[in-house]
């Protein structure tokens, strides 16, 4: 009986074993990415580290880690990230929007870096607090100390000198928030930053930057004849490479100093491939010896190199062939870098803990100093650097299905204006720039990872202007309680947007219910596909009773494959008649519907259900999944849309 017990037992273990390997194997791993952010909110639950008797700091280190996790919860839409950086930010940021540990007389550039979590915080939750605190960051920059020509000093305490790791630190912070409070006269003095930095930085011969230039040629180590630091050390050339990209992506298209940027990064792209380490496919410490004594392949530069040279990729900064730069370089620092330890966490080993020039004790920027600072695991210039690039590569994933194609956002009929914290005038509601709960920034974002391009189009639609969109969007037009002078749909719209689907235009068509938009001109647009959206209000929801506002989708959609469980709260549902098609019912009634017109399509759906608050993971339980089907809802409109 002993023995039968036993072999049972066996069997049953062997069995309960498949299974568990079975539901391993057929569970998708989480990105990454994920998995070392996984690890950054675990070992660093506060602050980074909060030890007893040893005050935390402000400090640029949590604003690249931060930085990190804000990129991939606008990937993920995983409430959770913003949590933590808003919890993160508020153990410094207090009620009044001072900063605790920040003195804005030691004028310290690194100081600056955090300032855009500051304004992120500010433009999601819309809390003045950040924004105050921002602007105080900003003011910094109206005093602080500059060299002749007016580059920033590094610090008060190292006059007179620039280094690489500044133009990240400050300026990524400066040009967001210039875009954010218009201010046109800062993107000179933004500009003019990197071209001074440059021109007394870059070796001719190699094309790679020097860590730091003093003016005043007084430093020990610096060359009495150029100022210069005597090596190329590998994380200044990424700060300088990321603060390239990051300006970029705020400054203005039509600049005039844009293309100096454009041929700096160019440059900077051009001298990081070549000392890019063949065999593994990284950088080393001391970017160009690498054979010298000591020498190592080093995380934080690699992580930041590959983050710059793909994002300039995406960004259309680079030409493609970086593309496979920046795959080499992300496929060595997994090998190199990444382990995961006995408590399953995902660690980066291989990052620099520092490096500097001056100070007490002093550093000579000799080539033995860099190789003595130690080496160590998880530091947070690396791991946030390491989200940053870990991200972007992950981006590749998502198919391109936009690519040559340009989305329009109506600003015409849904034009509604409000003062922001600044006391400008500025348009809302419904914005792809609009990062608070009533703006469409998340779906904007997505439709641009799958390569399209988003643009608003504020005067009325006429064929000319919509010769250049594939997808056309119309959300909630105004009602007078909205606007004062609403602009109504009226015939001529109508027939230059019915021309143009016939033509092969793809157009989104987003209502709201009756107290909420104006029904009456907007249905004369409907019709001409054959949807009216009633004059009702379905879906009302009390308070936090989610249940009210859910829609189950079936099974096999067609159009929403990942979105299953959606929050429609408050809508219009449709009435049809050919050409147009029910694709979601609830209730007995239309909640989205389809038209194929010609050579073009139409959807529609009773609510402006898309935008932030329902989509960005901070307000909804999990178990909705209106982001997903966000996602869902562009790529099929794309995939309909044809390039222009």
């Amino acid at each position: 009986m002993m023995k039968k017990y036993f072999a049972g037992t066996l069997l049953l273990a062997l069995v309960l074993l498949r299974l568990v390997n079975a539901q391993a194997q057929t569970t998708k791993p989480a990105n990454l990415s994920e998995r070392v952010a996984a690890t950054v909110m675990t070992i660093w639950k506060d602050s980074l580290v909060m030890q007893p008797g040893k005050p935390v700091k402000w400090a640029y280190d949590e604003g690249v880690v931060l930085e990190g996790l804000t990129n991939i919860w606008k990937r993920t839409g995983d409430g959770r990230y913003f949590k933590f950086i808003q919890k993160s930010m508020d153990h410094f940021v207090q009620k009044d929007g001072s900063i605790r540990m920040y003195r804005p007389d030691e004028y310290n550039i690194d100081h600056i870096k955090n300032g855009r979590i500051l304004l992120t915080l500010h433009k999601v939750t819309g809390q003045e607090k950040y924004y105050k605190a921002a602007t105080l960051l900003r003011s910094q920059l109206n005093t602080h100390p500059r060299t002749k020509e007016g580059g920033f000093w590094h610090k008060k305490i190292y006059p007179y000198q620039m280094w690489l790791d500044g133009l990240y630190m400050g300026q990524p912070f400066y040009t967001e928030y210039a875009a954010t409070f218009n201010e046109p006269a800062a993107y000179d003095d933004i500009a003019n930053q990197f071209i001074y930095m440059e021109n007394h930085a870059r070796d001719p011969k190699t094309g790679l930057l020097y860590h730091g230039w003093d003016e005043s040629k007084q430093q020990k180590w610096a060359d009495k004849k150029t100022g210069l630091s005597p090596h190329f050390w590998g994380r200044a050339m990424g700060w300088y490479g990321m603060g390239l990209v990051d300006v970029l992506e705020n400054f203005p298209e039509k600049h005039p100093k844009r293309a100096e940027l454009l041929k700096i990064l160019s440059r900077f792209a051009t001298a990081v491939e070549s000392v890019q380490d063949k065999k593994s496919g990284v950088w080393y410490q001391i970017l160009d010896k690498p054979t010298g004594k000591g020498n190592y392949l080093e995380a934080s530069a690699s992580n930041m190199f590959v983050y710059a040279l793909a994002k300039g990729v995406r960004m259309g900064y680079l030409p493609a062939k970086y593309e496979a730069v920046a795959k080499r370089g992300y496929a060595g620092i997994q090998k190199e870098f990444i382990k995961v330890d006995e408590q399953g966490l995902t660690n980066l080993h291989g990052t620099v803990s520092v490096a500097g020039l001056g100070g007490n004790p002093y550093r000579d920027g000799s080539y033995e100093y860099y190789l003595s600072e130690k080496v160590v695991v998880n530091d947070p210039k690396g791991v946030g650097a390491f989200l940053l690039a870990a991200n972007e590569m992950e981006l590749r994933d998502i198919p391109q299905v936009g690519k040559g194609k340009t989305i329009l956002l109506d600003g015409y009929f849904n034009n509604e204006y409000m003062k922001n914290a600044a006391g400008q005038t500025i348009p809302f509601h419904y914005k792809w720039e609009e990062m608070d709960n009533n703006g469409f920034s998340l779906l904007g974002e997505h439709a641009r990872y799958r390569g399209a391009k988003t643009e608003e189009l504020k005067a009325a639609p006429t064929a000319a202007n919509l010769q250049k969109a594939s997808v056309y969007i119309i959300v909630d037009p105004d009602t007078e309680k909205e606007t004062a002078k609403p602009n109504y749909v009226r015939p001529e719209h109508v027939a230059a947007i019915s021309q143009w689907v016939n033509n092969g235009g793809v157009l989104l068509l987003m209502a709201n219910d009756q107290n909420n938009a104006e029904l009456d001109k907007f249905n004369t647009l409907a019709a001409a596909f054959g949807i009216q959206f009633k004059k009702e209000l379905k879906n009302p929801v009390t308070g936090n009773q989610y249940d009210m506002g859910k829609i189950m989708v079936p099974a096999n959609h067609p159009i929403l494959k990942n979105g299953k469980q959606l929050y429609l709260k408050e809508i219009s549902t449709l009435d049809l008649k050919a050409p147009a098609k029910s694709t979601l019912d609830h209730k007995g009634d239309v909640v989205m519907a389809t038209a194929k017109v010609g050579k073009g399509t139409v959807f529609a759906v009773g609510d402006p259900w898309l935008y932030n608050e329902y989509t960005d993971g901070r307000k909804l339980p999990a178990e909705y999944q209106n982001f997903e089907a966000g996602n869902d809802l562009i790529a099929w409109l794309l995939q309909q849309a044809s390039a222009k």
